[in-house]
């Protein structure tokens, strides 16, 4: 059954080769040919490619080192640039992988690559280009020719092979003999069998097998994939077609595009007003904390006034301010004549500095004695006479 549908150059005219139509090649000249072909390249299906022209493309097997194999693709012109005639720069090289220690490479011109390009531009679906002697089906020990009039297609090869005119087909059959030895079987597709055969060495007829038939009738053996050596690599690897598609979801590009707009204008907003909201409560929050503490520098007002209001309400393991202020208010309040006239609390130190004012020092003292009877560690920082009374500043904590 044949699996692939090649497309070819035959007398400068593209033809190609649909499934199950027979051996006549169909012109793409007609309209309704490449109508047809358009068809089967939207459908994806009947594995089309382009032949290659053999003698237009060079084929040979390449032995290579690991660290050679990584960097192939560059270094591949300078490695076979004493075995072209043409300047590399006007040559396109492309490759692939045979085994752990080989590379097939294939060489060919790339202004022909250029012009194929151009006679194709109408079937951008076809994204295989392998050359003509490979798809020619192919095992271990056998060689695959086909006569077709005065051109001779012969694979020799898992990726070596040629196309050559007729007349200088024995040549190069017998220099391939020389060169990889006489194969087990040679299988001859044609169309005379006495003059087919006559093309080979005289050591090969023995092995020869000649089948009626062309190029066709051999592609309905040939193995899709037996050797992925497609020439569009490099500058003409094949292209995502960008322009078309984004000529097929313009309209739906820019309805994403106006809803992603509007989409991010509304969040923008929302982000301003939420900001907004944001600064406009912190703001009310500081404020109130300044209310409550004018001084001091605000970094959590949340945090700093919980604090504050722990030190003021005071706990089983500290005395806190409500303690201290009802220890010493109790000291105060047995003694007629003293009085506190101004009160510093420090909620750190958890201590308190009371300015006083007695009827005299032994007043201060016994203040000062009381307020230590209660638990607590009054010192005197200084005192002096004011008039007929003492006016004295003591400084309160609990007792170490």
């Amino acid at each position: 059954m044949q699996n692939i549908t090649p497309i070819r150059l035959v007398d400068d005219r593209l033809a190609w080769y649909p499934p199950s139509s027979g051996d006549e090649p169909h012109w793409l000249d007609d309209e309704q040919e490449r109508e047809r072909l358009r068809a089967v390249l939207a459908q994806r299906r009947g594995g089309v490619c382009f032949a290659v022209p053999g003698a237009e493309a060079r084929l040979l097997a390449l032995p290579v080192t690991a660290a050679e194999k990584k960097h192939i693709g560059k270094s591949l012109p300078f490695a076979l640039e004493e075995q072209v005639a043409e300047d590399i720069e006007q040559l396109h090289f492309a490759h692939c992988t045979l085994d752990n220690e080989t590379v097939g490479v294939a060489v060919c011109a790339r202004e022909k690559m250029s012009q194929w390009q151009q006679s194709l531009a109408e079937f951008p679906g076809v994204g295989r280009w392998l050359p003509e002697p490979l798809l020619l089906p192919w095992q271990p020990g056998e060689w695959c020719i086909v006569v077709e009039g005065d051109e001779v297609i012969a694979r020799t090869g898992k990726c070596e092979g040629f196309s050559i005119e007729r007349e200088l087909a024995a040549t190069l059959l017998d220099a391939a003999l020389h060169e990889a030895g006489a194969p087990q079987t040679v299988v001859v597709y044609g169309a005379e069998q006495e003059a087919d055969l006559a093309l080979l060495p005289e050591e090969l007829h023995a092995r020869a097998q000649w089948r009626k038939g062309d190029l066709h009738a051999a592609l309905l053996l040939h193995e899709e994939g037996a050797v992925p050596l497609n020439l569009l690599q490099g500058d003409f690897a094949v292209r995502l077609p960008l322009g078309r598609w984004w000529r097929q979801w313009r309209a739906v590009a820019v309805v994403f595009g106006v809803a992603f707009a509007l989409q991010l204008a509304a969040v923008y907003v929302e982000y301003r007003n939420l900001s907004a909201e944001n600064l406009a409560l912190r703001t009310s929050v500081q404020e109130s904390y300044r209310k409550a503490f004018p001084k001091g520098q605000v970094v959590d007002a949340e945090k700093q006034l919980q604090r504050q209001l722990d030190a003021i309400r005071g706990t089983s393991q500290s005395s806190g301010f409500v303690s201290l202020v009802e220890r010493v208010g109790a000291a105060v309040a047995g003694m007629p004549g003293t009085s506190i006239a101004t009160m510093n609390y420090n909620d750190k130190a958890d201590e308190m500095r009371l300015n006083i004012v007695a009827a005299d020092f032994e007043g201060v003292e016994k203040l000062r004695s009381r307020i230590n009877e209660a638990g607590l560690e009054a010192v005197m920082e200084n005192s002096n006479a004011q008039g007929d009374q003492v006016r004295a500043r003591l400084r309160v904590g609990k007792r170490s």
